[in-house]
């Protein structure tokens, strides 16, 4: 399948500072690549470079055929860009933001207003379409975001944190939004820094960190860089966390806020009997004894020292 964005050796400095450094990229045609990082990780200005907002330093970058340095206008024909931000006008209605987005495109009074029709029927807008913009909810309003980014029917669609402050329905509904897209046919490249998000929507995902990718591969070739499955052991008494952990396998950590320990281990049904057994020999009253893969957070936490987003984490603020 062949590439439809591809990223060689990209550097962007601003200053004194290296936003992006040596910056290596492909992206599947059709498919939802998520690019994941922490704070200053390089994640918008590499969208900006990608979608021509910002020139870069050195290297190659390519998107939907078209090399952004030589060809800029070609590649925004053929593209979508989803910002942090909403760029819909909130006293006018649904239908009439879509039609001064088609317009604005130059397809014409009538093909605007045919194009406003479908994309409204598509994201289930039909019904609120009449509305004043600043009625919609969150959810409602970041869908006719993403309509509005699609009003060229455009080859790649770039979405830069697109659920940022919206309710888990919110989520939810841009997410099924996504998919849809994607199964039209549609290339996603995804920035989140909430890694649930990530796992439920990216085919493939890149771990930037410093302005390089440091890992990437699936959901599971991720996880599996914490060497597959973990055990937990939550006990009664945080006073027994020392004791547990030592029970247990190499490389055990503490969440005492949690009264937890977990560790890697290899062989699942062995690990689970042994730790069972072990902590009855030793008198530790557990209340759960669990298998499960890493998660995101882990591998995110284990990749660049840092934490990353999700329900139960302290939101990272800003972005280069």
């Amino acid at each position: 399948m062949a590439d439809a964005i591809i990223v060689e050796g990209v550097r962007k400095r601003f200053g004194e500072k290296v936003a992006l450094d040596g910056l290596d990229l492909a992206v599947e045609r059709g498919t939802v690549h998520g690019v994941l990082g922490p704070n200053g990780a390089g994640k918008t200005t590499a969208v900006r470079v990608l979608t021509t907002l910002l020139r870069a330093d050195e290297g190659r970058v390519e998107v939907a055929g078209c090399d952004v340095r030589r060809r800029p206008d070609a590649v925004r024909r053929r593209i979508g860009l989803l910002g942090q931000h909403a760029a819909v006008d909130e006293e006018l209605s649904g239908r009439q933001n879509l039609d001064m987005f088609g317009r604005l495109h130059h397809l014409g009074a009538r093909h605007a207003r045919v194009r406003a029709d479908e994309l409204l029927e598509r994201f289930g807008l039909m019904d609120t379409g009449h509305k004043a913009v600043r009625r919609y909810s969150g959810g409602m309003r970041r869908r006719l975001d993403l309509a509005a980014s699609l009003v060229t029917d455009p080859e790649v669609l770039f979405l830069d944190e697109p659920t940022t402050g919206l309710d888990p329905r919110g989520r939810a509904e841009v997410w099924d939004s996504v998919r849809s897209l994607v199964g039209g046919g549609t290339t996603v490249l995804l920035t989140t820094q909430y890694l649930e998000e990530a796992d439920q929507l990216a085919d493939r995902m890149s771990v930037i960190d410093e302005g390089r990718v440091v890992a990437e591969g699936t959901a599971d070739d991720l996880k599996g860089k914490l060497g597959g499955d973990r055990i937990d052991v939550v006990v009664r008494d945080v006073a027994q966390l020392a004791r547990t952990a030592g029970l247990l396998p190499r490389g055990a950590t503490v969440d005492e806020d949690r009264r937890m320990v977990s560790a890697p281990v290899t062989d699942r049904m062995e690990a689970l009997t042994g730790v069972v057994r072990a902590l009855r020999d030793a008198g530790i009253d557990a209340e759960d004894v669990a298998l499960r893969r890493p998660t995101l957070d882990e591998v995110f936490l284990s990749l660049t020292g840092r934490t990353g987003r999700t329900e139960r984490t302290e939101r990272i603020k800003g972005a280069v």
